[in-house]
């Protein structure tokens, strides 16, 4: 055991040690602000970016929290693209110093790419474009640029003609002992994007058998599912498009057999539609028929009719760097009685109010006056708990809303992995 005196004499010198490795740390970091003091300072606004990864594979610049404090305002905004890949597009906007100077940059990744290499090539992307800002400071003689040999281009050949299969199946059981749920999902789809046409076809089926005791005594439920989309749409200029929306749906839920809805549409963008990965404004106006056959009598005495109706959907979606808002409007009504309709509004927003706050509302509302397949008479008590059949409502509502605040130093470039990143400690 360690006496008294002992302890007097190792206690300086672990202080000694401590100090030494302090004074040392801060000489280090002080190295540090030295050498990238002129760095350009960059705001990346990026929801599904590698920061860390990102910060370490491009050290010569300063990462800052706020955009206000950025000299090059980068936004990425990703699109899926014909082959089931994305394509990812990279704004460079200017500020401060370099007012004015803007770039673009697009990387288009293949459906099969693994996850680290979209991130390598993303990266790559930053750095490229990050070039003609970083030449005009200081750091420039810290970088190499050392290009691969050149590979000839070739073209390829492509057997599928664009089309991309997607096939999923998804079992679940769930169980306990009064209780016990079995789920099968499965579905296929097709899609042909060209600049020209986009074909899209799905097949979604769902069934769900529930067992449950109450009582000593077993009950067995039944729910099923089966849809079938097509989309077909035309491109008619940089504004215009032209298209026809197909749908055949059985569905025990909504007490339908068998329906078929045809939809022919058109749309016009106010915004050219090459400008969609920073705001669209689209206008969706579609007229056409729904035929349909109920399992059961609905309230309105139908076993089967056939609905003439009309659509007309509003969406709007920008993403700068103050934030982003994406939300749609539709409408719909039946021409037989006005007074079946719907409204529907859904979306979210997303600002930068001031340095370090931003807030983030979202949520959906609809008004619902069209449910003319609702079952005639008064539902089970097992079809209200377990959701087995659609009930009468004339609403629906769900919204969320957030704020954040964050404050201290304006820089974030060190990558510190210890313990976990932030809060999050695994």
């Amino acid at each position: 055991m360690m006496d008294t005196r002992s302890l007097g004499l190792f206690l300086p010198i672990l202080l000694g040690l401590l100090t030494t490795f302090q004074l040392y740390g801060q000489e280090q970091d002080s190295s540090d602000a030295v050498q990238r003091e002129d760095a350009v300072r960059i705001f990346i606004d990026c929801a599904h970016c590698d920061m860390n990864y990102i910060r370490e594979e491009i050290p010569y610049v300063n990462y800052v929290r706020d955009v206000k404090e950025a000299q090059i305002y980068i936004l990425e905004t990703r699109e899926t693209t014909g082959s089931g890949g994305r394509r990812y597009t990279y704004a460079f906007v200017g500020q401060q110093d370099f007012l004015g100077r803007n770039d673009t940059l697009i990387y288009s990744c293949r459906p099969d790419d693994s996850r680290d290499y979209q991130r390598i090539w993303r990266t790559q992307m930053l750095k490229m474009g990050l070039m003609p800002y970083v030449a005009k400071t200081p750091l420039y003689k810290e970088i190499v640029i050392d290009p691969t040999e050149n590979v000839e281009k070739q073209v390829v050949e492509d057997r599928w003609n664009n089309w991309v299969f997607e096939l999923e199946a998804e079992p679940e059981f769930e169980g306990e002992e009064s209780y016990k749920e079995l789920s099968l999902r499965s579905s296929v789809s097709a899609t042909k994007i060209t600049h020209d046409w986009k074909l899209e076809l799905d097949f979604d089926h769902r069934y769900t058998r529930t067992k449950y005791t109450y009582d000593d005594t077993l009950y067995t439920n039944d729910k099923s599912y089966q849809n079938f989309e097509l989309l077909a749409v035309k491109s008619l200029g940089e504004h215009w498009s032209a298209g026809i929306k197909g749908e055949l749906l059985s569905s025990s839920y909504t007490n339908t057999r068998f329906s078929v809805d045809v939809l022919p549409s058109v749309e016009y963008n106010i915004f050219p539609y090459s400008k969609s990965t920073h705001r669209q404004l689209r206008i969706l106006y579609g007229v056409g028929n729904s035929y349909r056959i109920y399992d059961d009598t609905t309230i309105y005495n139908k076993m089967e009719e056939l609905l003439w109706q009309q659509k007309l959907q509003l969406a709007y979606q920008v993403q700068e760097k103050w934030g982003s808002i994406n939300v749609a409007l539709e409408g719909s009504n039946f021409f037989h009685d006005f007074s079946k309709n719907r409204i529907e509004l859904n979306g979210y927003v997303s600002v930068r109010i001031l340095k370090g706050l931003s807030l983030r509302v979202g949520g959906a509302a609809a008004r619902i006056n069209d449910q003319l397949s609702l079952v005639k008479g008064e539902a089970s008590e097992a079809e209200i708990l377990l959701q087995l059949q659609e009930l009468e409502t004339s609403y629906n509502i769900e919204g969320e809303i957030g704020i954040t605040y964050t404050f201290g130093s304006i820089y974030n470039n060190i990558v510190n992995p210890r313990f976990g990143n932030g809060r999050r400690r695994y």
